[in-house]
């Protein structure tokens, strides 16, 4: 049986779900003890696992990053502030993920509101990485990709704003795609930047990142911010060879400061790529000096705004007090430093 065949007979079904009950315990109890990962937040249960519909996940477990709405289990974006809050509605990707089979299989662990780049910015401890543990996973998608890489599960969902996928995945050397903005639906995902947040998919393979990207893309009409273009099945792009493709790679990506043992790996990527058929190309992005300063400016502008509806009376954590100022000033500083960095610096450039 292969993700890519559809077709599973009743008792694979059952084979599979029964893997899928034991694999949660497996994480529960590895996550528990002294090796535990600290990849997930939270862990289903084996009622928490709503009946499958029929597709090409039927059966698969899928882990999604805790930024991502779920009605069954906590959202906490990392932070205290959301700790313990439950969503009153699925995000679109979940529903999509459910129609197709899938079983979800937890929440992992990210950057608080996926502000960072390693996981450690989380107000529940940061997550290690499976290749080594001394070194940081990634993020702020660290939990999902230090899932895969670990076998907890195949396929997970992220979030990418300005690398939270790509970056993680990198690291702890699985497949990571952010697609192009609107390819899928941001309806349940917990806004950072509202203009450049994008779910995005990581997988043990290229096979499995493309067939979950496949699963959950396309319109929505509750994000008018989707796109309204039929979703390819790029399950078979994943599996045809790449000769005659043109590969860009980019001067400006590779500085005279860059490690010598990353630019040799890329070198090597560069020479499989070329005997695999494809044709490798230098190309100048010449705005990229200028990327991470607009990054900056609008990231965290958006995020001082979107931010600003926990405040203890709408959402997030009330912490008692006397007086509605005091109240404000209490419940808000449960975010944590990055997060309050952020929200500083997107307040001053709004000013």
């Amino acid at each position: 049986m292969s993700l890519q065949d559809e077709v599973l007979s009743s008792s694979e079904v059952l084979d599979f779900r029964g893997s899928a009950f034991r694999s949660l315990d497996d994480i529960k109890e590895l996550e528990g003890g002294r090796e535990g990962l600290n990849a997930f937040l939270a862990v289903a249960e084996p009622e928490d696992l709503e009946p499958c519909g029929q597709g090409p996940l039927e059966g698969v477990m899928v882990a999604l990053k805790d930024n991502i709405c779920t009605k069954r289990l906590p959202t906490t974006c990392g932070s205290h502030i959301l700790k313990g809050y439950r969503s009153p509605y699925e995000a679109t990707a979940v529903q999509r993920l459910r129609e197709a089979g899938a079983l979800i299989a937890g929440k992992t662990n990210l950057d608080e509101f996926g502000m960072g780049s390693s996981t450690e910015n989380s107000a529940f401890g940061p997550t290690l990485n499976p290749v080594d543990r001394s070194l940081v996973p990634g993020g702020s998608s660290g939990g999902s990709a230090a899932a895969v890489a670990a076998g907890y599960v195949r396929m997970a969902l992220g979030s990418d704003t300005g690398g939270s996928v790509r970056q993680p995945a990198a690291f702890c050397g699985v497949v990571g795609i952010k697609p192009t903005y609107g390819r899928i639906s941001r309806y349940g995902l917990i806004a950072f930047a509202s203009s450049l947040d994008q779910i995005g998919t990581i997988g043990a393979t290229v096979l499995e990142a493309s067939l979950l990207l496949e699963v959950v893309s396309g319109h929505d009409p509750r994000d008018s911010t989707s796109a309204e273009k039929p979703v390819p099945r790029y399950r078979d792009a994943a599996v045809q060879g790449i000769e005659g493709m043109v590969v860009g790679i980019p001067t400006e990506y590779f500085p005279e400061q860059l490690d010598p043992p990353v630019r040799a790996l890329l070198d090597e990527a560069c020479e499989r790529l070329v005997a695999a058929g494809a044709e490798v190309r230098p190309v100048s992005l010449p705005h990229t000096e200028f990327a991470i300063p607009c990054y900056y400016v609008l990231a965290t502008a958006e995020a001082s705004s979107n931010l600003a509806r926990y405040d203890g009376v709408r959402f997030g954590a009330r912490l008692p007090a006397e007086g509605l100022d005091r109240m404000y000033e209490l419940t808000r500083g449960n975010f944590g430093a990055e997060v309050k960095r952020r929200i500083m610096l997107g307040t001053y450039v709004l000013s």
